[in-house]
């Protein structure tokens, strides 16, 4: 934010250290986080009875807890060995913040660069086995809410999990794509426009999707809609 508003495109080492440990700590976290929230909506809708007992406030401060360690701990292993390798490319990232990949390539240390690609591979198969997690609890979900006799008992079940549902799926989407995309199609421009899309949008959008479920704010948000409807008539209509 302070080098867009100043126009500044330079950054400390230490500073770029210290900004992808949090990307890294954060968006791990994140991920995380969203695998035990589908555990909590399976469980809220698959088994209602057991609900108090599966997740307790206890179970839930574990789980939330195991989450930001194993956050700390992924951002902390590829920080540190990430900045271990030296660097003989020149200072130059091709990119408007400190990203792994774009830091690998100023690197010349094969084996550091071997050892990087290892636990990108480790932290690669977990977030493998969380989106397989999330998969089957959602196939598990949607069986239990086809079942509910009622239009309104499957509306209010489904609804329950449409703002998780709209997160993760936006979350996963572009950082799958700006990670996974072949070769033949990267670009400057596009590498630079899908981080954005993943590091920017969804953590922008989160609070207003998860809100939409509260009734003052969409009342308020439907009053104001009105209210600008009106006065955009009054603008191209004064008669009126």
């Amino acid at each position: 934010m302070h080098n867009s508003l100043w126009d500044t495109t330079t950054i400390s080492y230490m500073g770029c250290a210290a900004q992808l440990f949090f990307f890294l700590f954060f968006i791990s976290s994140e991920y995380f986080l969203l695998t035990i929230m589908c555990y909590d909506r399976y469980v809220a809708i698959c088994k209602p009875l057991h609900y108090g007992t599966l997740l307790g406030s206890r179970a839930c401060a574990h789980m939330a807890a195991a989450a930001w360690a194993t956050g700390f701990l992924n951002a902390l292993l590829h920080t540190a060995n990430t900045f271990s390798l030296p660097l003989c490319q020149g200072n130059a990232l091709g990119q408007f913040f400190c990203e792994i990949p774009h830091i690998l390539k100023l690197s010349c240390s094969h084996s550091g660069y071997l050892r990087e690609l290892g636990l990108i591979g480790v932290s690669g198969c977990s977030a493998l086995g969380c989106f397989v997690f999330i998969v089957f609890s959602y196939v598990q979900i949607f069986r239990a809410v086809l079942r509910i006799p009622s239009q309104q008992g499957r509306h209010k079940a489904f609804s329950t999990c449409l703002p998780h549902l709209t997160v993760l799926s936006l979350f996963v989407s572009t950082a799958a794509f700006a990670n996974l995309k072949p070769p033949s199609i990267s670009s400057p421009s596009l590498d630079l426009a899908l981080s954005v899309l993943y590091s920017v949008v969804p953590p922008a959008l989160n609070p207003l999707i998860y809100s939409l479920r509260n009734q003052e704010l969409k009342d308020a948000l439907r009053k104001m809609m009105t209210g600008c409807f009106s006065g955009a008539i009054k603008c191209l209509c004064p008669g009126v």
